[in-house]
């Protein structure tokens, strides 16, 4: 029988280590995280990269999009994913307009998920015209992960969630994007619901790793959002045709606590191996009230 978990003696992963592992040949396993005992699991079975994604305003508060979520929310949820992961380096998202308004703002923000989350690395969105803040966040020290594809924070443009890059000015400005940001420093790339043989094409013309997300099967490495992967969720909960369910753990919550219900409404629960006893002659000396 094989195990996930890492092999023995393996320290903390790191950006550095990414781009070693694209040259070895070996795939890169990221998953998104977003509180303290999801990140142990995780990091626990083996996976390399725990993303604190800016999804977590659609599938952890609720949101019909990443654009609400505020760098406060990202310092919350990526301080509990730190203090749960031992191995896995922590990503942790730059959200929406945290790094549109300049230098100063872009470095400042990035260092917050750092001092304060505790996070290894940020990534943010675009292309060529990051370029020069990913350059910056670098030289201050901080590593990037660029975002290319389906950037989601840009929702509102794109007018939904469709695939990049089918068409030769799209795939090209993709391609070109790749380069900028692999030239200003970034340490890997998400390509996000890009076609697959386009995906194959940019991850040849780097260095560094690409991570996919619909991106298909030739990416140095595989993200997906962890309530996709396992089902955590409402039973009727979209599954994107990207995802995977390996579990469906939304279903046997619901019993599980249909059954607690039941059992309180009844009596039943909790019962005498629920329950806690006492010295009978401390009870029988109490006064009555």
């Amino acid at each position: 029988m094989t195990s996930s978990a890492p092999p023995p003696g393996r320290g903390r992963v790191t950006a550095v280590a990414l781009r070693r592992m694209k040259a070895r040949g070996e795939r890169i396993v990221m998953l998104t995280a977003y509180d303290y005992p999801s990140a142990r699991l995780f990091d626990a079975a083996g996976v390399d990269v725990l993303l604190v994604g800016d999804s977590l305003g659609m599938v952890v508060l609720g949101h019909e999009s990443t654009i609400p979520v505020t760098m406060d929310d990202m310092v919350h949820h990526t301080k509990a994913v730190a203090r749960g992961t031992r191995r896995a380096l922590v990503v942790a998202d730059l959200p929406f307009m945290s790094y549109s308004l300049g230098r100063e703002q872009a470095l400042a923000n990035a260092a917050r998920l750092i001092q304060e989350g505790g996070a290894q690395a940020v990534k943010l969105e675009g292309g060529e015209p990051v370029a020069r803040t990913v350059e910056a966040i670098v030289e201050s020290g901080i590593p990037v992960m660029g975002h290319l594809g389906l950037t989601p924070q840009s929702i509102h443009r794109f007018g939904g969630y469709p695939v990049q890059g089918r068409d030769r000015t799209t795939a090209q400005r993709l391609l070109e994007d790749a380069r900028a940001l692999e030239a200003a420093g970034a340490f890997a790339l998400v390509l996000e619901l890009v076609p697959a043989a386009l995906a194959q094409r940019i991850t040849a013309a780097l260095q560094i790793p690409t991570i996919g997300i619909g991106a298909g099967p030739h990416c140095d490495g595989q993200v997906q959002v962890m309530h996709d992967l396992l089902g955590y969720g409402p039973v009727d909960a979209f599954v994107p045709k990207h995802a995977k369910r390996f579990a469906n753990l939304g279903p046997i919550i619901a019993e599980a606590v249909g059954r607690y219900a039941a059992e309180v409404r009844a009596g039943t629960f909790p019962g005498e191996d629920q329950s806690f006893t006492m010295d009978e002659r401390v009870l029988e000396s109490l006064e009555e009230v």
